[in-house]
């Protein structure tokens, strides 16, 4: 899983859930038997030391596809790639910092100029598009930079930041957890851009301080960052007008406010306020008294790695063309050689367990006699720590058309470290695609539950959310906080998550995995069977933004 902000939602199915239902085709055949041994042997694989964390472009990650394609091939799935190949080679571009220039923030300002070189109290990124950065501007301070009006946003009114560098709080206001603020702020650079902005430099809140100490960003500083690439061979950029960016900590960021009229504390104070209903302060923009400026430069690479792609073709003449996505991502995060002790990543639970299921689904529907109205597509996909890299290489030339995709159902680091009685479906509030979960869980004995940890942000975390971005129904399944979860969760993020101790070692509870995957099963057989495809709902913000023209439901 990847990314971290502030998201929450709600199920509503009261009322009109029995109708939604009712709607549904009955389904008599009985679900297969799914193995926990299955799932162990295929955790225990591509979770072992010998494919060295399965960083994407390795070799390690490379075996572990391949892996996954005999699977497939196995259970009697077809290859599902355009070119009729079980792997859609996916094109990214690696980029770095390199020393012909020192990467650098210079800030300057009430007569004193002072300057940080890159990891210390500074965090600066490679360039994609440019090999040398070289910016220096006047700054304005833009709150949260925030510019969504209709949403209650409005932090640029009355601030002209033409040629200017943005400073912006790193995080979005305090208040209860909202899925669109959530997506708003991933689109901070964006919308800079479109006001004129040439840079951007953020600057910490109390909260993020607290959330995020400095000291755990700075292993990041000097790493390398991946980007797609577009059709016409170009790297895909939000924002290519933003030349250059800068992370600030608390002593940076004081020496940006020197002589504002408006200290840094009281700008965080201002943010960390919460009122009676719970939201947060947002402070107003204004132009700070310093200039500043960004050196750097960059040094590029192409790379390919692989989406793994199997098809089962559906058997209804008329629905056959539209299909069903289940996917999970491949990749973890590989060795770090800088690391004491333990240096590999094996990824686990995270996310060699969701790969473990996709497969497991996959074997039961391959062996199904009647195969489902709609094809079905099992995407194991690449770079999702990246940044989600290899579901935008496959939502951006898809084997089919993007259109004939009815759903998506992303499986990413199941809890199997427990015996689960409900689960988490984040994002099934937005489509009908809520329904059919609660119904199918039922039919596997568990409940569905509102997102316990809405925190976290899920929805805009994982590969499904790509799809959402291109007006797909898509839900990301996870085992929820009932009979012990909460505790096994809290544990695992807190302890394990993206760290070297997510490997076999822990209590891996296999029987729990062959209940998630029959929960799995039951979902995508129930959308891949319903006489109509997943709608969203009528006046939600995402299919509103993403999916304008497609029908809607009724909300129940």
């Amino acid at each position: 899983m990847q990314g971290e902000v502030l998201v929450a939602f709600h199920f509503r199915f009261a009322g009109g859930l029995a109708l939604v239902l009712a709607a549904a085709p009955a389904i008599t055949a009985p679900a297969p038997v799914f193995s926990p041994a299955s799932i162990e042997a295929n955790v225990t694989y591509l979770a072992d030391d010998l494919l060295e964390g399965r960083e994407t472009g390795t070799r390690g990650h490379e075996i572990a596809a391949r892996y996954v394609a005999a699977q497939f091939a196995s259970y009697g799935l077809q290859p599902g790639g355009k070119d009729g190949s079980w792997f859609q080679r996916v094109t990214l571009q690696e980029a770095r910092l390199t020393d012909n220039v020192p990467a650098r923030v210079t800030i300057a300002g009430a007569g004193k100029s002072q300057s940080w070189a890159n990891a210390t109290d500074v965090i600066l990124g490679p360039s994609q598009l440019h090999p040398v950065t070289n910016i220096e501007a006047p700054v304005v301070f833009v709150g949260f930079g925030l510019d969504a009006p209709a949403q209650g946003f409005d932090d640029y009114a009355g601030l002209d930041v033409r040629g200017k560098i943005v400073a912006v709080l790193s995080s979005i206001p305090k208040g209860p957890p909202d899925e669109i603020w959530a997506h708003l702020a991933t689109q901070t650079g964006k919308m800079a851009a479109a006001r004129g902005a040439i840079g951007m430099v953020s600057i910490p809140t109390i909260e993020s301080e607290a959330l995020r100490p400095w000291a755990k960003s700075l292993p990041y500083a000097k790493r390398p960052r991946l980007t797609w690439l577009q059709p016409d061979g170009k790297p895909f950029v939000s924002a290519p007008g933003i030349l250059g960016g800068a992370s600030l900590n608390a002593v940076s960021a004081a020496a940006l406010f020197a002589g504002a009229p408006v200290s840094l504390a009281a700008v965080q104070a201002e943010a960390d306020k919460v009122d009676a209903k719970g939201f947060g302060g947002r402070p107003k923009g204004f132009a700070l008294a310093t200039t500043v400026h960004i050196e750097a430069s960059s040094a590029t690479r192409q790379i390919t790695s692989p989406n793994v792609i199997g098809r089962i073709t559906g058997s209804d003449p008329k629905l056959r063309d539209e299909y069903v996505v289940l996917m999970g991502h491949l990749d973890h995060l590989g060795i770090r050689p800088e690391r004491e002790g333990d240096k590999i990543y094996n990824g686990a639970l995270d996310n060699a367990a969701g790969t473990a299921m996709l497969l497991e689904v996959a074997r039961a529907f391959g062996k199904d006699a009647k195969k489902p109205k709609r094809s079905l597509l099992f995407v194991a996909s690449t770079a999702e720590e990246k940044g989600l890299l290899g579901a935008e290489g496959f939502a951006n030339d898809p084997s089919v058309p993007i259109g004939s995709i009815v759903s998506v159902v992303d499986l990413d680091q199941p809890m199997l470290l427990y015996d689960f009685t409900d689960v988490i479906a984040f994002g099934g509030d937005h489509s009908t695609m809520g329904a059919v979960i609660a119904k199918a869980a039922a039919q596997a004995g568990v409940k569905v539950a509102v997102d316990p940890m809405p925190a976290q942000t899920i929805f805009v975390r994982s590969d499904h959310y790509t799809f959402v971005k291109r007006g797909v129904p898509a839900v990301m399944l996870a085992t929820g906080y009932g009979n012990g979860g909460e505790a096994a969760w809290t544990k695992f993020l807190s302890t394990n998550y993206h760290q070297p101790s997510d490997d076999l070692s822990q209590p891996i509870n296999w029987a729990a995995g062959a209940k998630f995957a029959k929960v799995n099963y039951l979902v995508a057989r129930d959308i891949a069977n319903a006489p109509e495809r997943p709608r969203w709902y009528a006046g939600d913000y995402f299919g509103a933004t993403f999916a304008p023209d497609a029908p809607t439901a009724k909300r129940p």
